[in-house]
């Protein structure tokens, strides 16, 4: 990863093989990156928290990099994403973890105190604020929203039609994504397109030349790289997923999540825009192990590449309050 001290290795859990990122040692702290992200996404992260004290661990979550791929979406649902965390932790020794997740890892991460509070010590989650279980499932409310504008969580449904465009374009995707996730006005652009007739390059604002303030060329190509061999099928089955998750999540949503827990996110994510009024306050009345919400200034959805020092100090400050162990 580029990273002095740095290592990386394959392990096999729960029916495949995780590449899992590891620096430090102490008590564990799992780091469970989203769509479209490595494990090379903490990159920022992992040295940090290994300076002080702790066993950073970075998974390619299922799906991802160089982890194994399943074709069936089913294979992402939350019984099967919950083992893959367990079985990591048991294939380490590691008896309990703080866990970290961002975009789609955060919304896992949020669930594992829920089907595994044993295994859980805290959570220091990015970007996603924990939500109330809708009433409908994702894939209803999804082709609803998709009536009125483009919508990429419709777009990606379909097995095949998200899959073709990226794979055909990989460079030119990740930089308009990345691009515009970063900022809520350029985001939010995506929306005033329909769905009928266009896919995601056909409604993503175009992206500056590289480097950018918070990804040089390098790094970036280290994304494209790995898409680019990979193709973007595994990324997108998490939200084919997504009702299998909705229905499995039934007799858990229910439960608050009593961990002690921070919250760190870009005051310009345009998912907290999305999500309408005050999901903090939202946030805060279903986590009441809720200690600290970091509201980053100028920071979009990519908080932890964007401004890695605000990040790394407030997981660090959250950290370090929670009792050691090993």
């Amino acid at each position: 990863m580029g990273e002095s001290g740095c290592t990386t290795s394959v392990i096999h859990v729960n029916g495949v093989d995780l590449h899992v990122a590891e620096q430090g040692s102490g008590p564990a702290v799992v780091l469970c990156h989203g769509f479209p992200g490595l494990s090379y996404s903490w990159r920022h992260q992992l040295p940090a928290l290994a300076a002080a004290g702790y066993r950073a661990i970075a998974p390619d979550m299922r799906g991802y990099g160089r982890s194994s791929s399943p074709g069936d979406p089913s294979e992402y649902d939350r019984v099967t994403t919950v083992a893959d965390m367990i079985g990591l932790l048991d294939a380490l020794g590691i008896e309990r973890a703080f866990f970290s997740g961002h975009d789609f890892g955060a919304q896992l991460v949020w669930d594992l105190p829920r089907w595994a509070p044993e295994r859980v010590a805290g959570l220091v989650q990015l970007s996603v604020p924990l939500t109330p279980r809708p009433p409908v499932a994702p894939s209803v409310s999804s082709a609803h929203l998709a009536r009125k504008h483009f919508l990429h969580l419709h777009y990606f449904q379909e097995p095949g039609v998200a899959d073709r465009e990226l794979d055909a374009r990989p460079a030119d995707f990740l930089a308009r994504v990345m691009w515009a996730l970063s900022d809520t006005d350029r985001y939010l652009q995506v929306w005033g397109h329909p769905s009928e007739g266009n896919g995601y390059l056909d409604v993503l604002p175009p992206a500056p030349e590289l480097p950018w303030p918070w990804l040089t060329a390098s790094e970036f190509d280290h994304y494209v790289n790995e898409f680019t061999r990979t193709g973007f099928t595994g990324g997108l089955n998490w939200y084919r997923a997504a009702d299998y998750v909705w229905h499995q999540n039934a007799d858990h949503a229910h439960v608050p999540i009593e961990v002690p827990t921070a919250f760190v996110a870009g005051d310009r994510d345009p998912v907290l825009a999305m999500m309408g009024t005050d999901p903090l306050d939202t946030m805060r009345s279903l986590a009441p192990g809720l200690e600290s919400t970091t509201l980053i200034d100028g920071a979009g959805h990519f908080v932890q590449m964007q401004e890695p020092d605000q990040v790394n100090a407030a997981m660090l400050a959250f950290l370090d309050r929670q009792p050691r162990w090993v």
